[in-house]
């Protein structure tokens, strides 16, 4: 599901901008890693963050050269993320092509991600933008930390519904909080302002990643079979969390001995699904996404109506609908 017209619409020239702008960022002197990025770029993603920013800055102020710096900073990251996320989460691909890990093994991979990510520090240092590098190293923290507090939970099971969304909101959302709160601060120094940008991206990004968990157990390919990817990595989620809590005893030790075995059939991950279904977890899950949704566009509430703020409520809308 591409992202809506009304959504590139308002920003498109400066997507049309950024494109070669951010090309020409991760250039460097040594051939390899050029292949490499070569590589990254012909398979970019739906570019989400950047116009994140740039919906950010237009809504609060004027569009200007540090929106950009913003937007490069920001993709930098998000990039150096997905890059070592295939390292350690062993994923051989990336939508739909092989990883840079797949091809030119961890070393090299984990290399590119720090060059990517010193990059993007040090387009920001180079620039002056403190402000903006306080963000993103702010969000390089979090995601760290919420990546390693979920390694640890996945090799206890022990996780509750709390740990869950310290977990999400740091190594999923911080990223979202942070593309709004750098666009708002591209083009405002009001920290009220800032706080509320930041925020309406924190709730935008949690309810993202619970429809991620939501994929996890639909019918996602040509045999109609549910992926199970989170339940391959021990990874609990907000729907299994809840029907465990609903479980008995004795189903909550079936279904965790499952979530441990080192390889699940796919029998093993329907048997998952039903038992979720069967206490209300996909509901569940579904209702508190639905929540998020409401307390990201609460924070859009104080602004009158411009194309600006419908593409920001038409990119949330696109959040909890989307289809891959």
């Amino acid at each position: 599901m591409a992202l809506k017209n009304e959504i590139i619409a308002p920003v498109e020239a400066e997507l049309s901008r950024f494109e070669p702008y951010f090309k020409k960022s991760t250039k460097s002197s040594v051939p390899l890693l050029d292949t490499v990025m070569n590589y990254i770029l012909r398979r970019k993603g739906k570019q989400m963050r950047p116009i994140l920013v740039f919906l950010s800055a237009k809504l609060n102020g004027e569009f200007n050269e540090r929106t950009y710096h913003a937007a490069l900073t920001v993709e930098l990251l998000h990039t150096a993320t997905l890059v070592h996320d295939d390292v350690v989460d062993e994923s051989y691909q990336r939508r739909g092509f092989f990883s840079v890990n797949a091809i030119w093994k961890n070393k090299i991979a984990v290399l590119v991600g720090d060059f990517i990510l010193a990059k993007g520090l040090l387009w920001s240092i180079e620039h002056k933008d403190y402000d903006i590098l306080n963000f993103i190293s702010s969000a390089v923290r979090e995601m760290s930390e919420g990546e390693l507090l979920q390694i640890q939970k996945a090799r206890k099971l022990d996780i509750t519904e709390e740990v869950y969304f310290e977990i999400i909101r740091k190594k999923t959302a911080s990223l979202m909080a942070t593309s709004a709160a750098v666009g708002t601060c591209s083009v405002t120094e009001d920290v009220e302002t800032i706080e509320r940008m930041r925020l309406f991206g924190e709730y935008a990004g949690i309810a993202f990643q619970i429809k991620d968990d939501l994929f996890d157990f639909q019918k996602s390919n040509l045999l109609g079979k549910p992926t199970g990817n989170d339940l391959h990595e021990k990874k609990i989620t907000l729907p299994l969390i809840y029907a465990l809590n609903q479980g008995s005893s004795s189903e909550k030790r079936t279904i965790l001995n499952i979530v441990r075995k080192k390889n699940k059939s796919v029998s093993d991950l329907s048997e998952v699904a039903r038992f979720i279904s069967s206490k209300g977890g996909f509901d569940y899950a579904e209702k508190v996404m639905q929540e998020y949704h409401q307390k990201a566009l609460a924070q859009l509430a104080v602004y009158p109506d411009s194309e600006y703020k419908r593409a920001l409520v038409a990119f949330v809308e696109y959040i909890t609908t989307r289809e891959n």
